[in-house]
């Protein structure tokens, strides 16, 4: 008898990955600062080219992963991929200098494919009109995963900053081999399509979006979110710790207040607000939200004042899952592959834009030299950034939110 498609077990899957990450995110940072002699300029501007490799490397594999994905099965990806992230750490584990770093963010980025597999995954067994909510488990997972692992990293990371990529490396590859034996294929054999290398490079997966013009509108709003959001994120660290003095410890816990914050909203809140605003609304919404917050952070003049903004911001993460769940609604059954692929690869380019451009910024304005000392520049230019997603996304569904508030009034 056929077993049963495991959602659980992609969600328990991305869970893991993210706990990975949320381990080193707290001391990758600090480590790289350690091999750059002690100079966070310099390590801020290392910093950030390591994630836009990282990015940069998904940008190009993304499609290639969700159209196999679409020809062989969403299994061998996510399998693959959970492989590839475990031996990552273990070379991380024993890297002797930058260019080792280098190399293994490199063969991670190959590898990063969890999300985009996982995100077919989820469509292929999902009603589409229950896809919002379920990319806001995926959501949730991930702010789970963002509890525990930066909490954890930052304990681990005060023990000695090498341990944290030894603990992702065990749990990576241990899920590996448990999924070895218990993940199921998703996609039905009718759904699978051949494989395309003009689908399946990063620009002709982009410009296939195009068929879509609602979801290729979305599709650059999801751009410039993401660059907006790896924008903070790959100056929190360098940001809380030069503003406010936190140790790693300090900004471990910060990040699993992001996680458990992520994981309300988008696990709970989006399955009941989502259903009664919609989605064309849920995304206006949540992106003027994000826009308020990310200003917040940058004006904050005290470390309790992130907190409060962390507690009322969240709420914007209602705008991925309903963006999500709004562009897989709108393509067929069997490009939910690759169109998942071709959204990873926008994320990847975000990735690959955002963290060398404000890790620059945050090392410009911190210089001693600098004229104008201003830490919070990235964050303000994330902000900037998301009103104009908002502007985007406002053009975009102009005519879905004509119909929702049409639907909305009272009938007389």
């Amino acid at each position: 008898m056929p077993r049963r498609p495991a959602v659980a077990f992609v969600l328990v899957t991305l869970f893991l990955d993210v706990l990975g990450v949320g381990l080193i995110i707290p001391i990758l940072p600090r480590l790289i600062e350690e091999l750059s002699g002690g100079d966070l300029s310099s390590a801020s501007h290392s910093f950030g080219l390591l994630v836009a490799l990282y990015s940069l490397m998904q940008f190009v594999c993304a499609p290639i992963l969700g159209s196999l994905s679409d020809r062989f099965g969403r299994r061998p990806v996510i399998l693959v991929s959970l492989l590839g992230s475990g031996l990552d750490y273990l070379m991380l584990a024993w890297a002797p200098s930058l260019p080792w770093f280098f190399l293994g963010r490199a063969v991670s980025g190959i590898t990063g494919a969890s999300i985009t597999a996982a995100s077919a995954y989820i469509a292929d067994v999902t009603p589409p009109e229950k896809r919002a909510q379920n990319f806001g488990l995926i959501g949730a997972t991930f702010g789970l995963g963002f509890i525990a692992g930066p909490a954890l990293g930052g304990v681990l990371g005060d023990l000695g900053l090498r341990l944290p990529f030894l603990v992702a490396a065990g749990m990576t590859l241990i899920n590996w081999l448990y999924g070895l034996w218990v993940l199921p294929e998703s996609l039905k054999p009718g759904n699978r399509r051949e494989f395309s290398w003009g689908r399946s490079n990063p620009v002709g997966a982009l410009l296939s979006l195009r068929r879509y013009p609602v979801v290729f509108g979305l599709s650059f709003m999801f751009f410039l979110l993401h660059v907006a959001q790896t924008s903070l994120h790959s100056t929190w660290v360098l940001y809380t710790g030069h503003r406010y003095g936190w140790t790693v410890g300090q900004t471990g816990l910060s990040l699993a207040v992001v996680g458990a914050s992520a994981m309300i909203v988008q696990g709970g809140l989006v399955r009941r607000i989502i259903p009664r605003i919609g989605e064309a609304r849920g995304i206006i919404l949540g992106l003027s939200i994000n826009a308020l917050a990310m200003t917040g952070y940058g004006l904050a003049t005290r470390g309790w004042m992130i907190y409060a903004i962390l507690a009322c911001g969240a709420l914007g993460g209602i705008a991925g899952p309903a963006a999500q769940g709004l562009i897989s609604r709108r393509v067929q059954a069997n490009e939910q592959g690759s169109v998942q692929g071709a959204l990873s690869s926008l994320a990847s380019v975000a990735g690959i834009v955002g963290p060398p451009v404000a890790t620059a910024l945050f090392g410009y304005f911190v210089r001693e030299d600098a004229r104008i000392h201003l830490p919070g520049a990235p964050f303000f230019m994330a902000s900037i950034l998301v009103l104009t997603a908002l502007a985007v996304a406002g053009r975009v569904l102009q005519d879905d939110l004509t119909l929702a508030r049409a639907s909305s009034r009272p009938t007389p």
